[in-house]
This record gives C-alpha cells, structure tokens and sequence, in this order.
C-alpha cells in the first residue's frame, strides 16, 4: 500500500531539488570544494580567520591595557600566573607594557591597512585595467607606460619616500602603499580583459547594441574576477610585510599605537636580555603572513583553470 505525496509538497520538493543541484554544481561551490579538499590550505583559511576575529573582538579578549605602563614590570619575562591571578604569558616591554595584548592590538592595524590598500589597489586597478584593455589605442598605451615606471621602483623605498614626504598616520601609509600596488592587478586585469574581449558572448553583447561601459561592466568583469581576487589575497601578505617595515623604521605607525613593526623595532636592543619583546612580534608577523601565502594558494590552485586537471 502506497501513500499519496500531496501534489503541492511534491512540487514543492522538485523545484528546490534543482535550486539546490544547481548550487552545488555552480563552478564557484566545485571549486570551493577543491580549496576544502586542500587540507594545508584549509587550515591556513582557519588561521587567518582567527588573526581577523581576534582583531575585530582584541578589546573582549586582551588581558591588559596595551598601552599601560609600570616600570616595575619592565622587561617581565613570559608568566602565565603570578599569585594566582592572571600574568603576562608573553612578557612585558621595556616601558612595562603586556605584550600579549599589544600583538593583538596590533593584528588590528596590520589587518586593517592590509584591507584597506587591497581595497583601494584592486578597485584602481580594475578601472585601470578594464580601460586599458577594452579601449586600447592611446588608453592602453598611457596606462601601460605609467605601470611600467611605477614597476621600475623598488616598492619599499618609493613608499619609503612618499611617507616621507606625506609623513606617518594611517592615512597615509595606505596611500603610499597603495599608490603602487595598483599597478598589479592592473596588469591581471588587463591581460584577462585583452582574453575576454574577443569571446563570443561579447561578440553577441556587441551585435545586441550594447555600449562599451555595459560590456566591460556586465559582461566582462565578472568573468574575470576569480583570478583577480586570487591575486589580491596573494598581495594583501606582501601589504602586511610593508607597513611592518614602515613601522619598524619609525614611519609607520606612531607610538604608543601597537604595531607588530614597532614592536620588534622596540625589541631590537634586548635581544639578549629580553628575546621576547621582539620574537612574539615577529612570530605573528611570520604566522599571519605565511598563512595568507598558502590560503592564497590554494585559492590559485582551486579557482585558476590552469591548475585544473
């Protein structure tokens, strides 16, 4: 004996069956299913999101004021509990100052600008490189020659020199570092946009009457985009390793702002007596960084067609 399904509960259940297939069967779910089946790079996503909660809630979870100082704990090597209460697990500074909550103060500023210049960069970047590569001509041709002055500089010392100038502040350290950084996914974008120029459903899009800025915005940028956020995740650890390195020349990030930079700068003169004041700086600088490598590249490896099998 059979029972009846109501034919509204059946419909109801065939049309989500197809919604649902079709998301799982989207090319972004299978390749985000490549970049879980990367355990290394999986692991290094959940690492990098941790860097980003612990930024976002440092004030929740910071055992001390990072900016308070005692001289009576100056140079107070690592202790987890001292009198039963609560110690300094990574040590004090040279003015008193807990370091534990000091790098996680500073994960705020290194995430912070890393954001804000990939944000900046890669939406230059993309008009820049949208224009370059679909007008072409004289376009094409300034915008080409201003990337290859740019890339002509070393990157540190051309933001070295306009910090200088500009002077030091957030403001500023994502302005010169962003100043360049624009010029790589420029280059991606354009080389994609010179590729997906010339496909037939642009050709179609052409026949149809549709303008220039519709086709470069509805039909050609979001077929490009993958490769492009692979290569800002990618260049967002190399923004971090360069406003640590402001910081440490004393360019970036003013005192008594926590900056893992300043921090290991601070440390410089204790290395023998107090390691710890500059190597828990610098392993965060480390952890940060080479987790964002790998979880981009695993990124690279699930999103490009090129590392496909």
């Amino acid at each position: 004996m059979t029972t009846a399904v109501p034919a509204s509960s059946a419909g109801a259940s065939s049309a989500a069956s197809p919604d649902r297939a079709a998301r799982t069967q989207s090319p972004f779910w299978r390749n985000m299913r490549k970049f879980a089946d990367n355990r290394l790079a999986l692991a290094s996503g959940v690492v990098v999101l941790l860097f980003v909660v612990m930024a976002v809630a440092a004030p929740l979870i910071a055992p001390h004021d990072p900016n308070a100082t005692d001289l009576f704990r100056r140079l107070q090597p690592p202790a987890w509990m001292a009198g039963g209460e609560w110690a300094y697990p990574l040590g004090c500074d040279a003015l008193g100052r807990d370091i534990l909550s000091r790098i996680i103060y500073g994960a705020r500023i290194s995430i912070f600008i890393g954001t804000a210049v990939i944000l900046v960069a890669t939406t230059i970047g993309i008009l820049a490189g949208l224009a370059a590569g679909y007008l072409r001509g004289w376009v094409d041709t300034a915008i080409s020659r201003l990337v290859d002055i740019l890339l002509a500089f070393p990157y540190l010392i051309f933001a070295i020199g306009l910090m200088a100038m500009m002077g030091p502040g957030l403001s500023n350290i994502v302005i010169a570092l962003a100043y360049k950084e624009w010029v790589i996914p420029c280059r991606v974008v354009r080389g994609e946009t010179l590729a997906a120029r010339e496909m037939e459903y642009v050709e179609a899009a052409r026949a149809l009457g549709a303008g220039r800025a519709r086709i470069m915005w509805r039909e050609i940028l979001p077929n490009i985009l993958s490769p492009v956020v692979v290569v800002s995740t990618i260049r967002m650890a190399n923004v971090i390793i360069l406003e640590a390195s402001l910081s440490f020349l004393g360019l970036g990030v003013q005192p008594p702002t926590a900056s893992w930079g300043s921090m290991v700068a601070d440390g410089r003169a204790f290395m023998l007596e107090a390691w710890w004041v500059s190597t828990f700086p610098g392993l965060a600088i480390l952890l940060l960084v080479l987790s964002l490598n790998v979880a981009s590249q695993g990124l690279r490896d699930a999103f490009d067609p090129k590392f496909h099998d």
